[in-house]
């Protein structure tokens, strides 16, 4: 038998995952581009014991969610429909009038929602996810380290 017969891949557990926080500073970043990084650290992408089975990921602070660029027409072109539970009553409004609302850090959990696995291991994952419209946020007893994107 050869040497590598005897290897196996070693599958992550949710007991051997080391979750860390990072806060991430939205303002002035591209929507899309800033939502793509986060999801994959919530998937927990950027680690070597990633399993796509396994939440592996860690934690994410977005701060400053309002100043977040959108490139092209997209402040008056990009629609966000919810249903509020009554019939017929879709509510719709775009991503300028979002931004400028109070609550504009749905914009960055909506996209970054959208990059997540569609089940019951994606809704986990976006449970890790903490937006603030502003530059304050209530998790400074965490200790979580800044992540520049660039």
């Amino acid at each position: 038998m050869s040497s590598s017969a005897h290897r196996a891949t070693k599958s992550a557990r949710e007991v051997d995952v080391k979750r860390r926080w990072l806060v991430v500073d939205a303002e002035g970043q591209v929507l899309g581009r800033l939502a793509a990084r986060v999801a994959s650290i919530l998937r927990g992408k950027h680690k070597a014991i990633f399993t796509p089975h396994v939440d592996t990921g860690d934690f994410v602070i977005v701060i400053n969610a309002e100043k977040v660029k959108l490139t092209g027409n997209k402040l008056t072109d990009k629609v966000y429909r919810h249903h509020t539970g009554w019939r017929g009553h879709v509510k719709e409004t775009n991503a300028g009038k979002l931004l400028a609302g109070p609550h504009a850090d749905r914009v960055v959990s909506e996209a970054v929602r959208g990059m997540l696995p569609k089940n019951h291991l994606g809704r986990k994952m976006l449970d890790k996810l903490k937006v603030y419209a502003g530059p304050k946020h209530p998790h400074d007893a965490q200790r979580p380290e800044v992540l520049s994107l660039g």
